[in-house]
């Protein structure tokens, strides 16, 4: 059962934190809104029309409640041999004009923004949450990936073409998750638990692991700001396997052709995996030699203490997440490690760069054409706009989530509170504070690695997002480096920034 964790900014806070998240959005220079020149474009581009009809086939979208910048769409089908997948793509693509001002604008954003007080769209929203977007009973433009499985969930077939589609629903993910626990689930949603453990059964099989982090959402609503904490619903997991089949598709794709642009990750050294091994056994939950990583973190009880531990020691196994554009000559490392395959972006163009070219380098090598020359001059640009994109983006996350936590605890300065130690490190501990939910550091004293503990509140300072704890028995400790302005950067800051193995 998910584990959900939500505490509202005391009302004290709240202009206090508002200003906070301005300076934020100035210090890095986010964008406020698009120019005229780019909304112009984006109101009278239309793609052209695609070649093929699949209006009949019952795509759904499935998707956080809220969200309108729906990008994929999916129908599966049982097979007299195995399954038939299909994967819509938001046809993104055909409403940039290479080369336009809406093309140069989206360069220069890279990817949507998440904050706390609003979303920094990829895309003017008359695109992403209107006339390119999957939403239920509109005939959209889309990428189709269709995608033959075997009786046990092996891809044998993989294609990508341009059709026009039409959903027949928007899900959400909480729905869902309830339709099929009470068996009401009709169509696509009726099947996806099975195909999605069959993937899940392909994914241990070729050695990868999906580490299914807690996720910490910032909320805003007329009450102020929260932060939920939970892990992912067993059908985000199963919708997310579709999502890596098609990525895995294309980069098996593009790798045949010699052309495209993968997401890549190396393998964690020697080195860093006997670290792992010596952490987690000194937590108490031993990684045995005789079983595979993936294996062992999927049989993690997500309940213990000690998970989320152990998480946070595996979140730094994988780093190096990166991007390699490649024409004639295929990377001499092309894996994505944590997924143990080839593996590109392409079911997000809506709300991520990359995945533009991935679609029409795919779509291109599947009807026997030349890749646009637009794409193929291009391909060289893409990496080093992605990463300077998701260093922009991980800045901005651990900053902002610093100043909600701050505001959290704004009001509670003094009080002890319980706690989880995820890890001590030397003489600093990183704890979650049970209620409310916030992560930060403290002095390690007496806290032991994966116990429960009880840790002061000292300070919370909500404009620099600045948060000293202390542990409950040691009352005067040394706040440590990482406290008080101008201080040194907190060992534990952003552990998984680049290990994101999507």
């Amino acid at each position: 059962m998910p584990i959900r964790r939500a505490h509202l900014t005391p009302p004290s806070s709240h202009g206090e934190l508002a200003a906070a998240l301005e300076s934020l959005r100035r210090e890095n220079e986010v964008p406020e809104s698009f120019p005229a020149e780019v909304l112009a474009e984006a109101a009278a581009a239309n793609p052209e029309p695609p070649p093929l009809d699949l209006r009949d086939v019952p795509f759904v979208t499935l998707d956080p409640l809220e969200s309108r910048d729906l990008d994929q769409a999916l129908h599966l089908e049982e097979t007299a041999d195995g399954w038939l997948v299909r994967y819509a793509i938001a046809d993104l693509p055909g409403f940039v004009r290479p080369g336009g001002a809406l093309d140069a604008e989206a360069r220069r954003r890279g990817q949507t923004l998440y904050l706390p007080d609003g979303k920094v769209p990829l895309h003017p929203e008359i695109l992403s949450e209107d006339r390119a977007s999957l939403l239920p009973d509109q005939d959209r433009s889309a990428f189709v990936w269709t995608v033959a499985l075997d009786a046990d969930g092996a891809a044998h077939e993989a294609r990508v073409e341009r059709a026009l589609v039409r959903s027949r629903a928007k899900l959400d993910y909480a729905g869902a998750q309830a339709a099929i626990d009470a068996g009401t689930a009709e169509g696509p949603l009726a099947l996806l638990p099975r195909v999605g453990e069959l993937r899940i059964a392909q994914e241990r099989a070729r050695g990868g692991a999906s580490l299914n982090l807690p996720d910490e959402e910032i909320i805003r609503d007329e009450t102020g700001y929260r932060i939920e904490r939970r892990y992912p619903l067993q059908v985000e997991e199963w919708n997310a396997q579709l999502s890596l089949l098609v990525g895995i598709a294309a980069g098996e794709m593009m790798l045949a052709a010699k052309i495209g642009v993968l997401r890549t990750m190396p393998a964690p050294d020697p080195d860093a995996l006997a670290e792992f091994r010596a952490r987690v056994a000194a937590l108490g939950r031993p990684w045995s030699e005789d079983v595979s990583y993936g294996d062992y973190l999927r049989g993690l009880d997500r309940a213990e203490p000690e998970t989320a531990a152990v998480l946070l020691a595996a979140s730094g196994l994988f780093r190096g997440a990166d991007y390699v554009a490649f024409d004639g000559v295929a990377p001499q490392h092309p894996e994505q490690a944590a997924i143990a395959a080839p593996y590109a972006h392409v079911t997000a163009p809506l709300r991520r760069l990359v995945d533009r070219w991935g679609l029409v380098v795919c779509e291109a090598l599947c009807s026997g054409r030349e890749v646009p020359d637009w794409a193929r001059e291009s391909l060289p640009e893409l990496p080093e706009l992605m990463r300077v994109s998701n260093q922009l983006a991980g800045r901005l996350g651990s900053a902002a989530l610093d100043r909600v936590e701050a505001a959290l605890l704004r009001d509670r300065v003094g009080e002890t509170l319980d706690a989880i130690v995820l890890e001590v490190r030397s003489s600093r501990a990183r704890v979650q504070i049970e209620d409310p939910p916030v992560t930060a550091s403290s002095p390690a004293g007496d806290l032991r690695a994966a116990e429960r503990g009880r840790v002061r509140v000292v300070r919370a300072d909500v404009g620099e997002g600045e948060i000293e704890l202390e542990p409950a028995d040691q009352v005067g400790a040394d706040p440590g480096p990482d406290s008080g302005p101008g201080a040194g950067a907190d060992p534990y800051s952003d552990p998984g920034a680049d290990s994101d193995p999507s």
